[in-house]
């Protein structure tokens, strides 16, 4: 279904005196906010039926990280009915790399038993400092690991730097949003983490109906902080005079590109006797900077 501007809907109806109140349910028809002091610099609103943009997202294939039990393939992400559609699917995929008696968990496997999608700007979009607002509908079924996140352009991870707007798994078994920075230590491969974990009770408690929702993860990310919100609730802030990897860089002094993703297990939990697909519904993604 395609999303139409409220007024214009409201003029093509001959209505007024209307709010733009936003069905929690729906995806927002608005067109994208005016913030004072700031101008919309990118947006995705996900209107356009089939694939998400290729002049803007590439695709992530295969086993990639975590020793997540998801295959990444480019079929489980379209665009309908105004959302971005991320599916986690239960099927087989045989493993192409796959090498007999192999100690890598990328090639030691004969087969995938779940499929799933990531998607991302890279070398496409890039952005220094801004807000960066995401719309989003998150399924929290166990063994869902959905994620809003950002990896800077320069250096190997950590040392580029990463900034997890949004995760969802569980921490001692228990469901959890996480609003997350991690940068580069003295140990390859290994980061300094600053982490905000707050358990998925603490939104229910509010809103017993919180999962049938889309909500706005935002992030404010100036030369000074980076500061984290749920729905204008303030999960995180990071400083970034705190961020500086042994070396002297400071990956948030940087652009960084956006991913998209829904892994399955890992940190998600176990998945066998969940419901499946899982769907991860992402509205919009806006991108504004200080004029």
């Amino acid at each position: 279904m395609k999303k139409f501007p409220f007024t214009l809907l409201c003029a093509l109806l001959g209505l007024s005196g209307f709010s733009q109140t936003v069905n929690p349910i729906l995806p927002d028809p608005n067109p994208p906010a005016e913030i004072p002091g700031m101008k919309l610099v990118w947006n995705d609103e996900f209107n356009m039926p089939g694939k998400p943009n290729p002049e803007c997202w590439k695709y992530e294939k295969g086993f990639v990280r975590n020793e997540e039990l998801q295959w990444y393939q480019e079929d489980d992400a379209k665009c309908a009915n105004g959302v971005l559609l991320i599916e986690g699917r239960r099927e087989e995929i045989q493993n192409p790399n796959f090498k007999a008696g192999s100690q890598n968990w990328r090639t030691n496997r004969e087969t995938a038993h779940y499929t799933s999608a990531s998607i991302n700007t890279r070398g496409q979009k890039q952005w220094l400092y801004g807000r960066f607002e995401i719309r989003a509908r998150i399924d929290t079924t166990l063994g869902s690991w959905p994620a809003i996140w950002t990896l800077g352009i320069e250096k190997p991870w950590p040392s580029n730097g990463e900034i997890d707007i949004m995760e969802f798994y569980r921490v001692d078994h228990k469901p959890t949003i996480l609003a997350n920075a991690a940068w580069g230590t003295e140990k390859q491969y290994s980061a300094k983490w600053h982490t905000e974990r707050i358990p998925y009770s603490h939104f229910c408690k509010k809103d017993a109906d919180w999962d049938k929702k889309f909500h706005v993860w935002r992030m404010d990310w100036t030369a000074e902080y980076i500061k984290l919100y749920l729905d204008d609730e303030l999960l995180n802030t990071t400083l970034l005079s705190e961020t500086v990897n042994p070396d002297g860089f400071n990956p948030f002094k940087q652009p960084h590109y956006l991913l998209l993703n829904l892994a399955i297990g890992g940190n998600g939990g176990n998945p066998d006797q969940s419901k499946f697909p899982i769907r991860y519904e992402v509205d919009y993604v806006r991108v504004y900077q200080e004029k």
